[in-house]
């Protein structure tokens, strides 16, 4: 499958990016036995579809990070897109949760682009302890094969602290379209701002 640059996508899914909206986590719907809800699941898919979101963010932490340890990223990553698909005609931005170290993060990327998503919401949490230089290699290798949206987890819940400069330095890259600033925290916010704008990518990203 042909790598996806930011460029490819359809435009109304970048005008929908651009002029910003509500793309939410998608909660997981398990059974009382812990086995996946395929009817509440969907269920969910059309209720935000419903309520004017945007888009679908599928496999982050509302659909909990855990579904890859039992099989089921593809499943509900295909479950999502097909109910959307099925549910509405008009344009949504479908972003797929990236994790784990280079390798498994291209391979949820080579599943995400199989079935019809659009970027890459890309975690760090693996790599703690890791530089700067590390950290952007990750994301370059990834970024060559997928639209990437940056990912600041707050570090309460797995988290990495990033520097303004990296920031910066994720921001140059050029298939980068947006990013998710979730620290919880006021200050490190504004060094995503502060990158974000050093990079001169304040009209792309």
């Amino acid at each position: 499958m042909a790598n996806l640059h930011r460029e490819d996508l359809p435009a109304e899914v970048t005008a929908l990016l651009r002029r910003g909206v509500v793309i939410p986590a998608h909660p997981l719907a398990l059974t009382e036995g812990r086995e996946l809800d395929l009817r509440h699941q969907r269920a969910l898919t059309r209720y935000y579809l419903d309520a004017g979101a945007g888009g679908l963010a599928v496999g982050v932490h509302s659909t909990q990070f855990e579904i890859r340890d039992v099989g089921l990223y593809e499943p509900v990553l295909h479950l999502a897109a097909e109910t959307a698909a099925a549910w509405t005609d008009r344009p949504l931005a479908l972003i797929a949760g990236l994790v784990g170290r280079t390798e498994q993060a291209l391979a949820e990327a080579e599943i995400a682009l199989g079935l019809g998503y659009h970027a890459g919401l890309l975690s760090l949490a693996a790599f703690k302890g890791a530089g700067d230089d590390e950290l952007i290699a990750h994301c370059q290798a990834v970024a060559r094969r997928i639209p990437l949206v940056g990912f600041y987890l707050q570090p309460a819940v797995g988290g990495i602290l990033l520097s303004a400069d990296f920031w910066r330095r994720f921001a140059a890259i050029d298939n980068v379209l947006a990013i998710k600033i979730a620290p919880f925290n006021r200050y490190r916010t504004l060094d995503v701002v502060r990158g974000v704008v050093a990079a001169g990518a304040e009209d792309r990203v």
